[in-house]
């Protein structure tokens, strides 16, 4: 036994001493698995911009654009980020200075957003459910009966099978209104009619009519379809996934669920009826239009700044007072999950009760059946806060840099940042430097929210301490 001790010491130290090499080695190999479930919003962010790139590498191919017309890099950038971002504003008409193949790859560019968008969203939201402890699983599984812990493979086929059938239902609405009821030549109409059915679906905003859906107006047969699939497209990708289940029991919605449903038809009754009311006897816009006219395109306008960017009137020569109705729809946008842009109506609805709880003298925030957590208090306060940081510093930097109104400034970064895509008619005549910074603001606009709203919940953890209470005097 002496004799064979050192000979065990020996293979144990040679043992030891190799697995502490091993463990010493740098690891090349890359774990995907760890890499999307660790950081997805920033795996996602890459993705983004790799395929905002591609796009504008395509756009600027001589096949892309009309003979005789040419694309800059900047106008390739801007046009790719816009369609991707699914937000809107052009410094090109995508009708006229594009081809066949450069309106397929902007139609690409629109499905892959909005696709990708709604995805991400839900994916994060079952990321972040993930993170928290059994029993917080179980009861936001509960809570929200549209994305549960095993969901993650299905979100993809449902999102992509949801936004094909309700874009082909529109589509096969569109056609035929154009052919049969504005003389559109069929195989133009059926062309048309898809392009326009993917870009409302997915709040993407452009149209291959320079004058965006001008030629429409006054037409409920295809304005109001166009309205009703932005709406939809708008809500997110739960809320329509709960709305197919329980569409009949509102009793059953989750909270998300019914602080979306009520918030947005709230802001769309509002702005249906503030908008044709501020814009009646205006003679640049609804003014010279009939009765029924004036009804159908003032609420389509009310409708479009909740992120969905056409427009049937001229934007430009509407009043100071709608600019500003149009501003802070745009700024608040539509639900969360879906293609809209903004600080989304949930949001919007939590600041609201957090002031209402606040004037009554109530110590916690209560809503429909139940109690707001500091957390989420916490990420309204805070998204609202940088996104009127953004919008603030934006538009002092336009102002500075561009020889244009504050109106018209503070319209186009809002319209950017919320990816909403109206204008007043300024987006073209920007400086190369101005039109990057609303390439930034749409990337801002369409991935910053959520990554933000995302990183929050992820990094939320509970102290083992606490410091004593001090109260500053506020007001």
């Amino acid at each position: 036994m002496q004799v064979k001790m050192p000979a065990r010491r020996s293979r144990l130290r040679s043992l030891v001493s190799r697995r502490l090499q091993r463990l010493a080695r740098p690891r090349v190999r890359l774990d995907l698995r760890r890499l999307v479930w660790g950081s997805p919003a920033r795996l996602f962010v890459v993705l983004f911009v790799v395929v905002d790139l591609a796009g504008a590498a395509v756009l600027l191919l001589p096949a892309a654009h009309a003979e005789g017309t040419g694309l800059s890099a900047v106008e390739a950038l801007f046009t790719s980020t816009t369609a991707l971002a699914v937000c809107g504003l052009s410094v090109i008409g995508i009708g006229s200075e594009l081809t066949v193949f450069g309106h397929i790859v902007v139609a690409v560019l629109i499905q892959v957003g909005g696709i990708g968008i709604m995805t991400l969203a839900s994916v994060l939201g079952v990321v972040v459910i993930h993170r928290f402890g059994l029993r917080m699983q179980l009861g936001v599984q509960a809570e929200t009966r549209s994305l549960s812990m095993g969901d993650v493979r299905g979100i993809v086929g449902r999102v992509v099978r949801a936004s094909l059938v309700c874009e082909a239902v529109l589509a096969a609405v569109l056609v035929p209104a154009m052919w049969l009821g504005h003389d559109i030549p069929l195989g133009r109409a059926f062309y048309s009619g898809a392009f326009h059915a993917v870009s409302a679906f997915n709040n993407a905003g452009l149209s291959l009519y320079d004058d965006s859906l001008t030629r429409f107006s006054g037409d409920p047969v295809i304005l109001l379809p166009v309205a009703v699939a932005t709406i939809l497209g708008g809500l997110g990708f739960p809320v329509l996934l709960e709305l197919r289940r329980h569409v009949r029991s509102p009793r059953a919605w989750s909270l998300h669920t019914k602080l979306t449903v009520s918030t947005t038809v709230l802001l769309f009754l509002a702005s249906i009826v503030a908008i044709p009311a501020l814009e009646w006897t205006n003679p640049g816009t609804l003014g010279p239009l009939g009765t029924g006219a004036k009804l159908v395109d003032g609420a389509f306008h009310g409708i479009m700044p909740r992120s969905g960017g056409f427009n049937v009137v001229d934007v430009g020569a509407m009043d100071q007072s709608t600019l500003l109705v149009t501003i802070m729809l745009m700024f608040v946008g539509n639900g969360s999950a879906g293609t809209a842009g903004g600080i989304k109506v949930a949001t919007l609805a939590v600041i609201f009760l957090i002031v209402w709880a606040e004037i009554r003298g109530h110590p916690h925030v209560h809503v429909f059946g139940r109690r707001l957590t500091p957390g989420v208090i916490r990420e309204a306060l805070s998204l609202l806060f940088l996104s009127m940081t953004v919008v603030v510093a934006s538009t002092v930097g336009l102002l500075v840099a561009t020889p244009f109104q504050l109106d018209q400034v503070l319209f186009e970064v809002v319209s950017a940042s919320g990816v909403v895509g109206l204008s007043t008619g300024i987006t073209a005549d920007l400086p190369d430097a101005a039109q990057l910074l609303l390439v930034v603001l749409m990337l801002a606009g369409r991935i910053g929210p959520i990554t933000f709203a995302s990183a929050l919940a992820l990094r939320e953890h509970t102290r083992r301490y606490d410091l004593a209470e001090s109260r500053p005097i506020i007001g």
